[in-house]
């Protein structure tokens, strides 16, 4: 066999055994001490990495569980970058992926998302659009920030801990503001079903004014009295653009 084929199929044979050394055979030749070295190394650095950025999920889950989580991943998911900091969303995705198994909490997709936006928000090199920050709310076309993103969620998500492990979701969902600042800094805040639905418009109908986003809404909520519903919806908007999630009016 020529030398560069035989040295690939030992990288690769002892890349599956560090991966999964219970079921991988190692190369032949190689003292299992030295092996050891190399399967503490890899393992224990992902395990680090995944335990930082869902630290919550590594303190409801035992210490037997967490690391078997990681094994199921590190054994089972093929990584599409070699980015450290895109290993978190990899993560993410093999959970998507690998659905619901014996013994998981039936919240733990969706708090390893929760977790996860933290990082993606952190690291996203998304910039604010084109705007005018004195525009009319109402006649213009209220801008949603790209660092400003509505979550909802079937469980109470930012509650979960090792005090607080619900059994059955509840009867309404959690709906969660997740922020950067200008500082920065990554805040998370409470919403109202209202103003998470009138986020969830200005996403996904950014060619309407800000009052035919209200008019809509008020239809969606049956309101009676439309200009009180407007005079209600315009203080919304206002409030989120203090707080630079509405920094403005798209520009014409």
């Amino acid at each position: 066999m020529p030398a560069p084929e035989a040295l690939r199929r030992q990288q690769f044979a002892l890349a599956a055994h560090i991966r999964d050394p219970a079921h991988a055979a190692p190369p032949p030749g190689l003292e299992d001490r030295r092996l050891q070295v190399y399967r503490d190394l890899f393992f224990n650095s992902l395990e680090g990495l995944l335990a930082g950025n869902f630290p919550v999920i590594r303190q409801v889950l035992d210490g037997d569980r967490w690391r078997a989580l990681v094994r199921d991943f590190y054994r089972e998911h093929r990584c599409a970058t070699p980015l450290f900091p895109e290993l978190p969303r990899e993560f993410l995705q093999y959970l998507q992926a690998r659905g619901v198994r014996a013994g998981d909490p039936p919240w733990l997709l969706e708090l390893a998302h929760y977790e996860w936006v933290e990082l993606a928000l952190d690291l996203s090199d998304a910039e604010l659009p084109p705007h005018d920050p004195d525009g009319d709310l109402l006649a213009g076309r209220p801008l949603l920030s790209p660092l400003a993103w509505a979550l909802a969620y079937a469980w109470p998500v930012h509650r979960i801990s090792p005090a607080h492990q619900p059994r059955q979701a509840p009867a309404q969902p959690t709906f969660l503001l997740v922020q950067r600042g200008a500082n920065h800094r990554v805040r998370f805040n409470e919403l109202t079903a209202l103003s998470f639905r009138l986020l969830q418009r200005l996403a996904d109908e950014p060619a309407l004014t800000g009052r035919q986003q209200l008019l809509a809404l008020a239809a969606e909520a049956g309101a009676g009295d439309t200009d009180a519903f407007l005079a209600q919806g315009r203080a919304m908007l206002e409030q989120f653009q203090a707080a630079g999630i509405v920094p403005g009016i798209h520009a014409s």
